[in-house]
């Protein structure tokens, strides 16, 4: 059988300074341990012939399929807060674009095939244990509803990496609506290449923002796209507990989409300042911090966009001040709506914001697990006898008080009980992807070759709003011997 890709690639008609034109490096034995069956349908791809061996070759980039335009793109950025003129792929090459069943153009990328001219010295590979992780908090994302890249397939190459120690290789191949970043558009604007800059932003716009084509200044409207979806990304991480760890400019999706999963983790505990990333040592990329630095990666993309928008740089800088000032409100009303939604409010009155930040507070004062708390409030919401958010409160008292303020507030709108409970189920996951588990998974399989507990833990988390009885264990938080306080980047 012969796997088919029905490419139809775009980006790699794009000029020659756009990428570098690189095929992924063989590996010694490749070996498919995951297929995500459905995306591969939904790609317009044939999974049981991707099952196969020669699929497996594909995946793992010792085979380049027909119809392939192998790339590396190029892009510069901001690394916690220092530009770094040329970055861009150093370990992935973007194999093609298809056009998936609902005529979305999907990029196909191999991440961890080998070195490019972006590598830096770096030897383009990947370790298992990262692999896994951007495939468990990726495919988890998807099915909380969060804009997220996706993962297809993850291979084990019969090859080692060397990091600390020899670990198992492994590819991941991601999918992506796209992969132009914020960083992209710097990698021009340092060069001060006005004409790329004006060739990405017509790609851009037509790619993933068509609805602007009309529009009398499409650059403008181009930039207040980028914001409202940036705006309503980073609300949706927060009302979930996730930490994004990396949020550089070369780790921030024009589509909109959650890209990039290294050192990333959901919180346990509701702590605002929490941070899990070894190398954010300042807290730059703090749970709480992450809307502000969102503003500050577009206002690179805005800084890049002023050619475009007029030759007279006192007025583009205002115009797009005004497009970047949309941010706060866009965002705000999007978390606030998240967060009236988590605690099961149909309508909006005066003092709800106090209501819910005050729930909140308490949370953090009392180290109350942040998913389990929201979760278990939709129990109380159908039977106010149930206790099992209280229980998760050091002071339970403190929950006493805000839970009859709640009951008040609640009373004053006409759902049931029971539509209630299942509106704040259909928003409050029971299970994420905590970081202990993600851990556990990775050690079965780089220490012992065991993908059963991944298999499993994929299996559970892509119904996140269920119940799952069987796997009530899954909703736990760790152990204080089991807590993860650090997560690694793995490049």
């Amino acid at each position: 059988m012969t796997v088919h890709f029905p490419f139809q690639n775009s980006y790699s008609a794009l000029p020659d300074s756009f990428f570098a034109r690189v095929a992924p490096t063989p590996v010694a034995a490749p070996r498919l341990i995951k297929l995500n069956r459905p995306l591969a349908v939904q790609l317009g791809l044939d999974p049981d012939v991707l099952e196969t061996p020669e699929g497996a070759e594909i995946l793992a980039g010792k085979t380049v399929p027909a119809g392939a335009d192998p790339i590396a793109m190029a892009y510069a950025g901001h690394q916690f807060g220092q530009f770094v003129p040329q970055l861009g792929d150093g370990r992935a090459v973007l194999l093609g674009e298809v056009i998936d069943k609902d005529g979305i153009r999907r990029d196909i990328q191999l991440k961890g095939s080998g070195p490019t001219p972006f590598s830096r010295r770096g030897d383009g590979r990947a370790a298992l244990g990262p692999v896994l992780r951007e495939y468990i908090v990726s495919e988890a994302m998807f099915a909380l509803g969060i804009p997220t890249t996706r993962s297809l397939a993850a291979v084990v190459t019969g090859e080692h990496v060397i990091r600390e120690t020899a670990l198992p290789g492994a590819v991941l191949t991601r999918v992506a609506s796209s992969h132009i970043r914020v960083g992209t558009f710097q990698f021009f604007a340092v060069r001060r290449d006005t004409d790329a800059i004006r060739r990405l932003a017509d790609h851009v716009i037509a790619r993933h923002y068509p609805e602007v084509l009309g529009a009398e200044r499409p650059y403008h409207a181009l930039l207040g796209g980028v914001v409202a979806r940036q705006a309503d990304l980073v609300a949706r991480w927060l009302l979930v507990g996730f930490i994004h760890g990396v949020m550089n400019t070369d780790n921030s999706s024009i589509s909109g989409e959650t890209i990039d999963y290294g050192p990333c983790a959901f919180m346990d505990a509701y702590n605002p300042s929490q941070v899990f990333s070894s190398i954010d040592e300042m807290g730059r990329y703090a749970y709480a911090n992450q809307p502000r630095i969102a503003l500050w990666n577009l206002t690179r993309l805005a800084e890049c966009l002023l050619p475009l928008f007029s030759d007279d740089q006192e007025k583009a800088v205002a115009e797009a001040q005004d497009i970047l000032g949309a941010f706060s409100d866009t965002f705000s009303d999007a978390y606030q709506a998240g967060l009236r939604k988590k605690i099961g409010l149909f309508t909006e009155r005066d003092g709800d914001d106090a209501l819910i930040q005050d729930l909140l507070d308490a949370m953090a004062k009392n180290q109350a697990d942040f998913t389990l708390t929201f979760r278990k409030l939709g129990d109380a919401a159908g039977d106010p006898a149930a206790d099992d958010a209280r229980a998760q409160f050091m002071d339970p008292a403190a929950f006493d008080e805000w839970a009859r303020r709640w009951h008040e507030r609640t009373a004053l709108e006409p759902q049931t009980a029971a539509e209630r409970q299942a509106a704040m189920h259909a928003v409050n996951p029971m299970f994420i992807p905590r970081n202990h588990r993600v851990e556990a998974v990775i050690q079965a399989a780089v220490n012992d070759d065991d993908y059963t507990p991944f298999e499993e833990f994929v299996m559970v988390l892509a119904k996140p709003f269920e119940g799952q009885p069987d796997y009530a264990a899954y909703a736990d938080p760790p152990l204080p011997e089991q807590r993860v306080l650090q997560t690694f980047c793995g490049t």
